[in-house]
């Protein structure tokens, strides 16, 4: 009998080996805007490095991001705007983690390099077509931007108070492919998270105003939005979410999501 129990004790020891004791990996699953990769990337990692918690993101945008946490899908969903009054409604609460400006980008070969937002909204709603009537070349204005649902274009078109009336060329679903489309382009505009725009584009100054993490805290540069962490105001989330929320939600984590190009709420 001894030699049994001693033989099982063995196999199990074996077993918490090769599988590692306390059952699966944690994880944390988030789900949503496609402009938060970066500063959700930076900040997961930084995050399973300190607890071993994995932290997994799921691109879909705003909306299905919203959409997940409603259905249970996810435990921490991702907005790059505010929660609606019906979102509200149906025991969603928002919790503002970060704020991004909205860059209004173009070709590098355009010589434009500054628009006002009047401007902006005139190009977008149509009233300017061709980039002449700006100070550019002679060429018609390729209007880019994101799908509805999208965060970034929520927050574009109610800046600009242009909602349901830009004459989009072109709406993409991430904000990835509005930078390459407009990089490849010498006659596109479009509009994109700040923390994502790479030198392939040029981001025009706004008024007069550089996008910069100084301008964007003290309200100068106007175009821009919050990067929002949705949960169930009534459900609890699970101890590893919880400690991934409280966790980039302290001031601790502002180093990260200042190196991430954005610029933290707290």
């Amino acid at each position: 009998m001894k030699k049994i129990i001693s033989l099982l004790t063995v196999a199990m020891l074996i077993v918490c080996a090769l599988t590692g004791c306390g059952g699966s990996k944690e994880a944390v699953a988030t789900d949503g805007s496609t402009s938060m990769n970066k500063v959700i990337g930076a900040l997961g990692e930084a995050f399973e490095a300190d607890t071993g918690i994995t932290v997994t993101y799921n691109a879909t945008g705003s909306g299905a991001g919203i959409q997940a946490v409603q259905e249970g899908r996810c435990d921490i969903g991702l907005a790059s705007r505010n929660l609606k009054d019906e979102e509200k409604a149906k025991g969603l609460e928002g919790t503002i983690l970060a704020y991004d400006g909205i860059a209004i980008i173009v070709n590098p070969n355009n010589p434009v390099s500054d628009l006002s937002v009047e401007t902006i909204a005139k190009i977008y709603t149509g009233e300017i077509k061709n980039w002449k009537e700006v100070g550019g070349n002679d060429a018609e204005i390729v209007l880019i931007g994101r799908e509805a649902g999208s965060g970034t274009r929520d927050g574009f078109e109610s800046i600009t108070d242009t909602e349901d009336k830009c004459k989009y060329r072109q709406e993409l679903t991430s904000t990835g492919d509005v930078i390459t489309t407009v990089a490849s382009n010498p006659a596109a505009i479009g509009y994109a998270s700040l923390a994502s725009v790479k030198d392939t584009v040029k981001a025009l100054t706004v008024d007069g105003v550089k996008a910069s993490e100084t301008t964007i805290k003290d309200g100068s540069y106007v175009v821009q939005r919050p990067f929002v962490l949705v949960t169930k105001k009534d459900a609890k989330l699970s101890e590893s979410a919880q400690k991934f929320f409280d966790y980039i939600t302290s001031e601790s984590a502002n180093e990260i999501i200042i190196s991430a190009g954005v610029v933290p709420a707290n």
